[in-house]
């Protein structure tokens, strides 16, 4: 199949590939709900070489820069507990951390939690992180600009593959929270 964004060798739905994925992606895959359907998300095979964003972009198409999202695992530290959220922005902007993400959460401090409590808790590879499939009850903060794209590029949870999913179905995810201005641009 032709992939809806980017220039790939081989995509594929991604209930026919749960092998693929990471169990929690595949759990997720499998136990899909809402408005779009699960054969929508595409899973596309990549080489860890190119992972970096600039190098990704350059083999894959230059535009997916524009329609592609990171997700990264956030730190929310309030009254003694702390609640661990994901954050998914726009691949050209940067999570607030310390604006919306503190406020959100009503926290004294927020931070990006560190590579080992990032894969620990959501079973991932660190550079493949994706809103699908994280644990139970784990908030997802999702900038508005990433629900808006017709289809997303983001994380497998393995840095070899990337997830193609329409825009509006991180709106629907588990958790889900659409924030405005979540991601900030770069400098």
């Amino acid at each position: 199949m032709d992939a809806p964004i980017g220039h790939f060798d081989n995509a594929r739905p991604a209930p026919g590939c749960l092998d693929e994925l990471t169990r929690p992606v595949a759990d997720a895959v499998r136990h899909w709900s809402g408005s779009v359907p699960a054969d929508r998300i595409v899973y596309v095979e990549t080489d860890p070489q190119w992972a970096d964003t600039a190098v990704f972009v350059e083999h894959y198409g230059r535009e997916l820069l524009e329609q592609s999202a990171n997700c990264v695992v956030v730190a929310a530290k309030r009254a003694g507990e702390t609640t661990l959220a994901a954050c998914v922005v726009p691949s050209t902007a940067r999570v607030d951390v310390n604006g919306v993400v503190r406020r959100h959460f009503g926290a004294r401090k927020a931070s990006f939690a560190s590579m080992e409590t990032a894969t620990g808790e959501t079973g991932m590879e660190y550079g493949g992180i994706t809103p699908i499939g994280l644990p139970e009850g784990w908030p997802v903060l999702v900038d508005s600009a990433v629900v808006d794209l017709p289809y997303v590029l983001v994380g497998s949870g393995r840095r070899r593959g990337k997830l193609l999913v329409p825009g509006k179905a991180f709106a629907e995810l588990p958790g889900a929270v659409v924030l405005e201005g979540l991601g900030t641009a770069q400098s």
